[in-house]
């Protein structure tokens, strides 16, 4: 169980979290969501113990073993598959103790007992089973790690860390550098994970598919809903709502208290009763307005000429070298107003293929046409690098159109979330989702007619891709859209093409029908790799086994989870009761001295369902351990 108590925390002069009170229980899996610079990542630091708090309590499970992806990679020599097996300390101990033990014979033996109990006669199996879902070849687990690019190093560190066994695993932004067949696998992996799980995602399908509770990071609070990002959605709306009807009701009431005050306060009549009213509105807590809006407001700007066909590519070869191209046979018209989204795994030549369309590198053959007019406009992360880190956004503005008004650009920054001082301070300090922001800004003020984009919303908050995706859906231009973001797809692409093979063609089906699809081509590939080892499975004698050792744990669990349910409802029956009496004790009323007898009443009832409480909680916790080892 993680629980904080009126926990504060800050970074420099920065407020992240003030009074914040949470508890998460064993076995949650929680999506934690916010704005950028919210202190998502700042929370995963205090659980880490890489930050500590200003003030409060917290309470993290004792020798609780908490995993989290490494965000650099050393360019080692030893292969992926070794690398991936070194995220098992404890196994990769035993090895050794093993080895130095052999001549002890008593030793040697304990080690043995121990090396099967973590089960490392199937370590490398089980290394290999999470690179292949990964997107790793056979081939390539044996590679060194330094032969590997950036975000497939990156996946080696998600592979690493979900080798580790572990109670609590944070992943921040697990998704970004995956493509979306290996997006599924993850969240498959995920669901059948027996640990606590928090992860930071802006990745709303994502976060429908693998939890069951969403923490809101927002303004230095914490706020726990329960079901996944879509209810997330639904409940915090009503409570915006509530919000909103209870600050109206709060500035009816302050505006007759101060009109009371301001009519009366001079007549000596009525001086007492003006008196009483004040010291009224000074005690009273003020309710904060509720906030909806957007920080981001921008569209697409109307393209000055729309040739049709856009561009046309006939006999086509794209790569980098001519002996050993990526892509052939290409042939293909892009045309005025297309909504295109780009299938295949990576590695298949999506990214190589945008470049072409982009004219980054030429075609090695065949005769590519533009239309008369065509302006394309570009998006990929490497050209986050192509900003000058010592100038502002406004000195960016300015130097792509300098016959534009100053103010004309401020405004239009304004509506990316640059505004006041950030939109002249020096883009260096900014975040990977600011100088994304500005690389779009950028992008969208050149008045494009063909959108090429790359993975967009890498780094971007749910705000910022809910924002992108609505101005997407009023582009009047063409667009050609590369994302493993699939709210975005649905929402902005009418056709998908899909790169397999070495080659392009029209898939015919939406993401659902290209999931299935994906998932039917990677098993076969696996069950191919079977074949080709020689290895033979009795699938019958498998699945009676598994039916098996199912209906023993069916056994085991049907008592312990009929005790955990009696206690899950005592608590919820409890915590309103808690509520109820904090609320009484929150009122000013009940320290009347007329109303001493009930107040100790009421405090010693406070105090044994306090009691009551953290005793039911300890025995949920003792109940669901025992669960976990039945797994």
């Amino acid at each position: 169980m993680i629980r904080l108590k009126s926990l504060h925390l800050r970074r420099g002069t920065k407020v992240l979290l003030e009074k914040s009170d949470l508890t998460l229980y064993p076995g949650s899996k929680t999506g934690v969501v916010g704005p950028n610079g919210a202190g998502k990542s700042s929370f995963f630091a205090l659980l880490r113990g890489e930050l500590h708090q200003d003030a409060g309590d917290l309470e993290l499970p004792p020798n609780a073993v908490i995993v989290h992806v490494a965000q650099e990679t050393p360019a080692l020599p030893c292969s992926a598959l070794d690398y991936v097996l070194d995220g098992d300390a404890e196994l990769r101990t035993i090895e050794r103790e093993l080895q130095v033990s052999e001549h002890d014979g008593i030793r040697h033996a304990e080690c043995l007992a121990r090396f099967e109990l973590i089960d490392g006669y199937s370590a490398r199996a089980r290394a290999a089973k999470l690179l292949s879902g990964l997107g790793f070849s056979d081939a390539e687990m044996a590679n060194p790690v330094a032969s590997f690019s950036g975000g497939w190093r990156m996946r080696l560190n998600l592979a690493q860390a979900l080798m580790r066994r572990s109670d609590l695993l944070l992943l921040d932004e697990p998704t970004n550098h995956l493509d979306l067949e290996t997006v599924v696998w993850l969240e498959n992996w995920l669901r059948s994970y027996p640990g606590m799980l928090l992860v930071i995602s802006h990745d709303r399908d994502f976060l429908d598919n693998t939890v069951n509770a969403i923490l809101h990071v927002d303004r230095a609070e914490l706020n726990l809903y329960t079901g996944n990002y879509a209810d997330f959605e639904a409940q915090k709306a009503a409570k915006l709502a509530l919000q909103q009807q209870a600050y109206d009701k709060q500035q009816r009431e302050i505006e007759h208290l101060e009109a009371f005050i301001t009519r009366f306060k001079a007549k000596a009549s009525k001086a007492r009763q003006a008196q009483s009213r004040v010291k009224a509105l000074e005690r009273m807590e003020r309710i904060a307005a509720a906030h909806v809006d957007s920080p981001f407001n921008f569209a697409f700007r109307e393209p000055d000429s729309s040739p049709n066909p856009l561009l046309r590519i006939e006999a086509g070869v794209a790569g980098y070298q001519v002996d050993r191209p990526i892509l052939s046979r290409l042939n293909l018209s892009i045309e005025k107003g297309a909504r295109l989204g780009l299938l295949g795994v990576n590695g298949a030549g999506k990214s190589t293929f945008i470049k072409t369309l982009a004219s980054e590198i030429p075609l090695l053959e065949g005769i590519k046409t533009e239309g008369k007019g065509l302006k394309i406009g570009y998006f990929a992360q490497h050209q986050l690098d192509c900003l000058r880190l010592d100038e502002s956004p406004l000195w960016h503005m300015q130097k792509l159109d300098p016959a534009t008004r100053e103010q004309e650009h401020r405004d239009y920054l304004g509506g990316f979330d640059f505004r006041g001082e950030m939109a002249t301070s020096p883009v260096a300090p900014f975040s990977g989702g600011e100088k994304a922001r500005l690389a779009l800004a950028l992008l969208i003020w050149q008045k494009p007619n063909l959108l090429l984009l790359d993975e967009p919303t890498n780094h971007l908050d749910i705000e910022m891709r809910q924002a992108l995706t609505l101005a997407m859906q009023d582009y009047e231009g063409a667009l050609i859209v590369v994302s493993h973001d699939r709210h975005l797809l649905r929402a902005t692409v009418d056709d998908f093409w899909l790169i397999e093979n070495g080659t392009l063609r029209p898939f015919d089906g939406d993401l659902d029908d290209y999931t299935r699809y994906s998932q039917e081509v990677r098993q076969a590939a696996g069950q191919a790799r079977l074949a080709a080892s020689g290895e033979q499975v009795d699938r019958k004698a498998q699945k009676r086994q598994e039916a098996e050792a199912r209906q023993r744990l069916s056994v085991q669990r049907k008592p312990l989870e009929q005790k955990l349910a009696k206690i899950e409802k005592e608590l919820a029956s409890l915590n309103t009761v808690h509520a109820d009496q904090t609320a009484r004790l929150a009122d000013e009323s009940v320290y009347a001295p007329e109303s001493k007898d009930e107040l100790q009443v009421l405090l010693k009832a406070e105090a044994e369902t306090k009691e009551r409480l953290e005793t039911l909680e300890m025995e949920w916790l003792e109940i669901s351990d025992q669960l976990e080892q039945l797994v």
